[in-house]
């Protein structure tokens, strides 16, 4: 078992998680149900699985919870360029999140092949 709060992977997560939040109330009260919905569920998704994989019982366990992290991070990179592409929210603001994402999903790939060797 793996103390997740002490994982810099989990702490950016938690921090991408917070900003997508917080960019989400800039959006129209029309995309709550929607678009707003979905964000904020695979913003939550990331931390979440990596938590939870961390308190699993072997190393394989917590390597299939950070797959599904990293898919809900590669959803949210698409759901965000969507916000891009629609303007909805500053271009730069949602440049800064995909980078960190993009950060957020090299990490979870080193950390999965370092708990594959052991």
């Amino acid at each position: 078992m793996h103390q997740f709060e002490k994982l810099m992977i989990w702490q950016k997560a938690m921090d991408v998680a917070v900003e997508v939040y917080q960019i989400t109330a800039e959006l129209p009260l029309d995309e709550k149900f929607n678009l707003i919905h979905q964000i904020k569920k695979c913003a939550v998704s990331i931390p979440s699985n990596i938590a939870e994989g961390s308190g699993r019982n072997s190393n394989n366990e917590f390597i299939h919870f950070l797959g599904i992290a990293n898919g809900s991070a590669y959803e949210l990179i698409t759901q965000l360029m969507i916000l891009k592409r629609l303007e909805m929210i500053e271009v730069e603001k949602i440049n800064s999140i995909i980078n960190r994402l993009i950060e957020i999903t090299n990490m979870n790939y080193v950390l999965q092949r370092t708990l594959k060797k052991y």
